[in-house]
């Protein structure tokens, strides 16, 4: 029988603070980003832009290891609309909530093309089939009023903000105690 013997290293006493600090500034600009959603989506928009381009381009390597069709289709507008929120960033800030609610029906209807080929392939697809139609339904209300688009983008982006800084809060206390 093998004995392990795991040492945990203590942090220096100074180490949490640094959570503790980000923590509460992530939970200040949180609340500014709920407070002013306009001057948030321009900062998202390159944020955005770049996250896109990433994803697409991951979208279009998974589309041709696996030979699925509407990954390429959903990586190269991912592609070509992470370049425009790139280039373009007080005309996107604007647009944003109308390119999202596009983008969302695009990837929707990928996740939907994708649970039925993964129902013929007699692979769980309950997952794949309720993103798809949620996205379009999101999609769909995008579109339909813009207001709601940039609401939703800029209270999710807070509420990840606040969370984080929650988060790093709560690993301060936590240092704090192990010490």
């Amino acid at each position: 029988m093998v004995d392990i013997n795991i040492q945990t290293k203590k942090t220096p006493c100074c180490a949490g603070v640094w959570h503790l600090i980000a923590g509460v500034l992530m939970l200040f600009l949180g609340g500014y980003v709920w407070l002013n959603p306009e001057i948030s989506l321009i900062g998202l928009s390159l944020y955005l832009g770049g996250a896109l381009i990433v994803v697409g381009s991951g979208y279009i390597i998974t589309s041709i290891e696996e030979d699925l069709g509407w990954f390429t289709f959903a990586g190269v507008l991912d592609i070509i609309i992470g370049i425009i929120l790139v280039a373009n960033i007080g005309v996107t800030a604007l647009t944003l909530p109308i390119i999202f609610g596009i983008w969302c029906l695009a990837v929707g209807a990928a996740q939907l093309v994708s649970a039925y080929k993964l129902g013929k392939a007699d692979l769980p697809w309950g997952f794949s089939l309720a993103l798809g139609i949620l996205g379009i339904v999101f999609g769909f209300l995008i579109l339909e009023n813009p207001l709601i688009g940039t609401i939703a983008i800029s209270t999710l982006m807070g509420l990840y903000i606040v969370s984080y800084g929650l988060f790093e809060i709560g690993e301060y206390f936590y240092l704090k105690n192990q010490n």
